[in-house]
């Protein structure tokens, strides 16, 4: 599961929704229990995208365990709807803002909650990434990227070796 937001968020102004977003460890599990299958998940767009976040969240969550910077793993949802699927805090209070997206295409509009978490957060922010269904790393602004998703493979098995 992933924990509420730290209170400096609360301390900026900001009003949150109090409720975790809560994610199943076990993807796998989780299609069963959606009644889903691959034909399914194909034919539906935003099932996938569903299954697809809790996926890289559950993967993120077992790399954070490993990872040099040890970061806390929240999720950001303000009163007005504008959230960020992940937002990993390291020790120096250094934040990343994570989005995850199933489609090819992207626009600049799809880094809406990440630009949102950044003026939050001031020069705490370090940057934005958006994990996206694409093959090609795309700057999106200062500090703003869209990564392909296998991507998350190998910057984990480069910062592991």
């Amino acid at each position: 599961m992933v924990q509420l937001l730290p209170p400096w968020f609360s301390n900026r102004g900001l009003r949150l929704v109090k409720s975790p977003k809560m994610y199943l460890c076990d993807t796998g599990l989780l299609v069963y229990l959606l009644k889903s299958n691959r034909a399914r998940l194909a034919a539906d767009p935003a099932a996938f995208g569903h299954v697809l976040e809790n996926f890289l969240v559950a993967e993120l969550r077992k790399d954070a365990t490993w990872s040099r910077a040890h970061p806390h793993m929240f999720h950001y949802r303000t009163h007005t709807g504008v959230e960020v699927d992940v937002v990993l805090e390291g020790g120096g209070g250094r934040i990343v803002g994570i989005e995850v997206k199933s489609s090819a295409a992207i626009t600049a509009d799809d880094f809406k909650g990440l630009r949102h978490l950044a003026e939050a957060v001031g020069d705490r922010f370090h940057r934005g990434v958006l994990l996206y269904g694409g093959t090609e790393l795309l700057p999106f602004g200062p500090g703003m990227y869209a990564i392909p998703i296998p991507a998350v493979w190998q910057l984990s098995e480069a910062q592991a070796g």
